[in-house]
Formats: C-alpha cells, structure tokens, sequence
C-alpha cells in the first residue's frame, strides 16, 4: 500500500468535504464535553483532581475546531495546539475559534498547524492531555499515529482516542462498497456523495441498509460533509476488541478504561441471568469486552483513555484518607446548584438534601470530615464513582 499516496486522497476527501460540518457561531460554544475538560478526564481517568492546570494539550486531527473550541474554552489556563492534514479544515478551525470569541483574553497561546498526526513527534515539548478523535482509523498506518502520539504524552499524562468498531458498522461497509463499486474506484468523492444518495433514494423501504441509515445516521447525514466521511471514505480500518488491544499494546501507554463505561457493563445484557454472569466471572477483563461486543452488534465505535506511567492513582477506600481530603463539585454539571441537575453525561440526578448539603460545602479547602454532616463515607465514596464530586489530598497545590 502506498501510504502517502492514500494519505493523500485523504487529505483530498477532507479539502472538498471539511468535516465535521458544525456551523461556525458569534457565540460561545454551549455545554460541554467533559472528555475535552483536563480536571473532568483526569478524575474520571484517575480517580482523583488533577494536581496542576497550567498544561499543554494537543488536538490531534483537530478538523474544523469544533473539539479544538472545547479544548480551549473548557481549559483556560492551557496551551492547546490544533493539527490537521487539511489545510481547508484547519483554516476553518481556526476561523471558529476566533469568531465564537474562544481566544479572547487568553494568555496561554494557541496555535494551528497544519502537519499530519504521524509528524506529531516533531512538535515542540511534550503534553499533558492529548485528543485524538475519530482519526486514527482513516490513517495509512494507525499503530505509526498512535506511536507518534505517544512519543509526544508527557509522564502521567491522558491520550482519549476515539477509534470505529467493526461489527457496529456492518450495513455502512456494505454501502462502502456498493458506492465504489459503481464509481469504479474513481476519486470523485462529490459524485460518490451523489451516488450514495441516489441509492438510498431507490431502496425499498424494508431494506437494511436504508432501514438502518433511517434509525442511525439520517440526522447527521442530511449534510454531505457526513454522508461524505461516512460512505465516500477512501481510507477507514475498523477494529474489534482483540485489534483495538493490539492498537494500544503497541503504543506502550496503560489501558485507562472506556469513557463511555455503561456500554460495556456486561449486566445490562445479561444481568437477568445469575448463571450466565458467574460464568462470566472466569473471563478475563478482555473476554468480557469481547463478549459485549457479541452480544451487542450495535456498538459502533470504541471511546477510550490511555496514560503514560507513572500515573498517580489514591486509594480513597482507606476511611482516614477520605477524612482528610477535600472535594469539590465537578465541572461539568449542567444545572447546579440546583438539587436536580444534569450530570456529566447530561443524565438527570436528584440529590437527597443529605447529598445536596454536603456539596454546596464541597470547596476544595475544608477536610470531608469537617463537612459530611448526615453523609458516611461510603456516600462520599458513591458521589465521587458518579463523577458528581472531584477528590484531592488536602493542601493539594493547583496551579
């Protein structure tokens, strides 16, 4: 395979249909994802608020900035630097930072350049939290673009990547092929659009494929800057979970767990059956990630962080640690201070006063001991595996 060859056809596809197609705005960017927030990850990650906030981060095939937006304004004391292989998506990039007013006021730079994620190991110094979404599979040679992401993560540092599963995407391989069956194989990725509209079009309604284009990916597909990166794609691997390990086996970096971690609790599948789930229990960490993708052909893609050790974990089981740290309310709430609120992953939450109580005297100075009022530790405990309150040592220093 001639890698720069097809990295070129790439970078051709992303010049004609910049992506992700999301309107630039004179606004701020509305919500959150915490993924993009470095205190949100690292406690998520590591179970615990980070130490400093003064970081560098990377967007590793940052597209039209619609990540590199977050990144900045979800971060305001780190540097953030945007690369991209295509040079249309990288001007827009830019252009949505500076027009929704991101940039305003910021001392810590930000920067655009446009090199290929394989060249990240060039970059200047190293970062603390790098991003790397939906790029890796559309690479020529994805375990040489996670390598050089790698060489690039500081010590302790978070890599989140965002990679397509293989079984979840089934019926769009299919139209893949279909379309480059009647292209021909050619390289034009505006007629290949067309084309795949025009099958869609003339497909009985009980067909999978447009049943499935319907329940999925319509909404997002009414723009042809998606259908274009969905159907038209001239360069995709999709993984399983033994190749998405090898994926990450040869990056050398540590297995932090999936952030989208309710996909892959295997009693929302099985949990009807106490025998099937003890016999689960014989099954190594792998084999049962292998065994939800099985049973649920649905999942379409892998979300996950990966760090560079040594990385700092606290064992907050320990009753006089817990005593004596101080926690905070995490960032990305939507709706607090009210006692019913959205979480992290926008999921409604009620708290019991006992619960709302404690958090409002959550702020990051005063011993939990201090403050538990009518909660035990195991509250405390409970809060912080919901992502709703974030631990630290007391007397922490943060930058």
């Amino acid at each position: 395979m001639d890698q720069d060859y097809n990295q070129a056809k790439v970078e051709r596809l992303y010049n004609t249909y910049p992506f992700p197609p999301d309107p630039l705005s004179d606004d701020l960017p509305p919500g959150y994802n915490w993924r993009w927030n470095w205190q949100a990850a690292h406690n998520f990650a590591l179970g615990e608020k980070p130490k400093q906030n003064n970081i560098r981060i990377l967007d590793a095939g940052c597209g039209t900035g619609v990540s590199t937006e977050y990144l900045i304004y979800l971060n305001p004391t780190a540097e953030v630097v945007a690369i991209d292989l295509s040079e249309k998506a990288l001007a827009i990039a830019q252009q949505r930072s500076e027009r929704s007013g991101v940039l305003k006021g910021r001392s810590p730079k930000v920067t655009f350049q446009h090199i290929k994620i394989e060249q990240a190991d060039k970059l200047e110094g190293e970062f603390n939290l790098i991003n790397c979404v939906g790029v890796l599979h559309h690479l020529p040679d994805p375990i040489a673009g996670i390598k050089s992401l790698a060489a690039k993560l500081a010590p302790g540092g978070l890599l989140h990547v965002f990679v397509y599963a293989d079984l979840g995407r089934w019926e769009i391989q299919l139209m893949q092929k279909a379309i480059k069956l009647l292209q021909k194989e050619k390289e034009d990725y505006q007629a290949g659009v067309s084309i795949g509209r025009d099958i869609f079009a003339s497909l009985p309604e009980n067909n999978r494929l447009l049943k499935r284009e319907k329940e999925r990916w319509a909404l997002e597909n009414h723009w042809d800057q998606s259908f274009a990166d969905m159907y038209v794609h001239p360069l995709e691997f999709d993984y399983s979970i033994k190749t998405l390990f090898e994926l990450i086996d040869s990056a050398n970096l540590e297995f932090l767990g999936f952030s989208n971690p309710q996909y892959w609790q295997l009693e929302r599948l099985l949990g009807k059956s106490p025998q099937l789930m003890e016999l689960s229990e014989n099954l190594s960490l792998k084999e049962r990630y292998q065994l939800i993708e099985l049973l649920d052909p649905d999942i379409t893609h892998y979300e996950f962080f990966l760090g560079r050790p040594p990385l700092s974990r606290t064992d907050w089981s320990d009753d006089l640690v817990l005593k004596n740290a101080v926690a905070e309310v995490h960032p990305c709430l939507y709706g607090w201070p009210e006692q019913s609120f959205l979480d992290y992953e926008y999921q409604p939450v009620s708290l019991s006063d006992a619960q709302y109580n404690f958090m409002r005297s959550c702020d990051g100075r005063t011993p939990i001991a201090e403050i538990l009022g009518e909660l035990n530790l195991d509250n405390v405990r409970s809060l912080q595996d919901r992502q709703l309150i974030m631990l630290s040592k007391a007397h922490q220093e943060s930058d």
